[in-house]
């Protein structure tokens, strides 16, 4: 199977496939990438050939994947939907979707992962991320809207109850020590240990009898993951409430500062969301 993508750069060796955002300096979710990466699960479902594992990264050092890309709503959420149908035409379900296929899935983060972008992390079985400069956020909240692709559903698992709503109602930004402690991903590693730590545990789950493995994250799916109906009723209640003048008022607000473009704003994005005059 050949992995090749406009948004995604690949490459496989050994088992194990890298898969690197590249969509520009924020890697937002927005057409291009949402349909690299609906392209990329569906082939993994299909035809994976020799891959048991994949590590997801970013080619940007500052993020992994700053969120989505509010500006295209409606279209990214139309190449979503040709993962499951109409009836699930939705980001969130299309991240149900990738954490549930038939291989390992490794998010490596550098930089920040907020909105959107943490919930493609947290889709993957596993996040790993560097000390020094990696930055965990869903910051909804702060524009008048929720989590809505799955970042309730996996933060409440994770993290629970009083965390959970710390980490989404005060949509503030974490560091991935915190993140470490509270549960949200699964190691914080020094920036210049984490490519070879990562690169040993996926060559070491991949060198192991494939259907073992397969098994057994069905298995730990099938006790964690939400119910499909959670997933599709936050993804339409994302949809209804970024929507609502209160929060088109405080999005153009951030847009008018710098949301969406490489920039201070976009780095302090959770300390900037609390500072909405009025």
């Amino acid at each position: 199977m050949t992995f090749a993508y406009s948004s995604i750069q690949t490459r496989e060796e050994a088992g194990v496939l890298s898969a690197t955002l590249d969509a520009g300096p924020l890697n937002l979710l927005g057409v291009d990438l949402v349909r690299d990466l609906v392209s990329l699960v569906d082939a993994l479902y299909t035809d994976p050939g020799d891959v048991r594992v994949v590590v997801i990264d970013s080619a940007s050092p500052e993020f992994f994947s700053a969120h989505v890309d509010l500006t295209a709503i409606p279209q990214y959420t139309a190449e979503a939907a040709k993962a499951g149908g109409p009836g699930d035409a939705s980001l969130g379900m299309f991240l149900y979707k990738l954490a549930q296929v038939p291989v390992i899935t490794i998010a490596k983060v550098r930089g920040r992962a907020r909105g959107g972008g943490n919930e493609l992390a947290l889709a993957c079985d596993m996040i790993f991320a560097a000390r020094e400069n990696s930055v965990f956020g869903q910051f909804e909240s702060g524009t008048g809207a929720l989590p809505g692709a799955g970042g309730i559903q996996h933060l409440t698992r994770r993290l629970g109850r009083t965390r959970a709503i710390e980490v989404i109602t005060g949509a503030d930004d974490f560091d991935a020590d915190l993140a470490e402690r509270y549960g949200w991903i699964n190691r914080a590693l020094p920036d210049a240990e984490l490519d070879g730590f990562v690169e040993r545990l996926a060559r070491r789950i991949a060198g192991f009898p494939p259907e073992g493995v397969k098994a057994a994250k069905r298995s730990i799916n099938d006790l964690t993951l939400p119910h499909p109906s959670n997933v599709r009723s936050d993804s339409a209640t994302f949809l209804s409430l970024v929507a609502l003048p209160e929060s088109r008022e405080r999005l153009d607000y951030l847009a008018n500062r710098g949301l969406q473009t490489p920039g201070d704003l976009e780095r302090d994005l959770g300390k900037a969301v609390a500072e909405f005059p009025g």
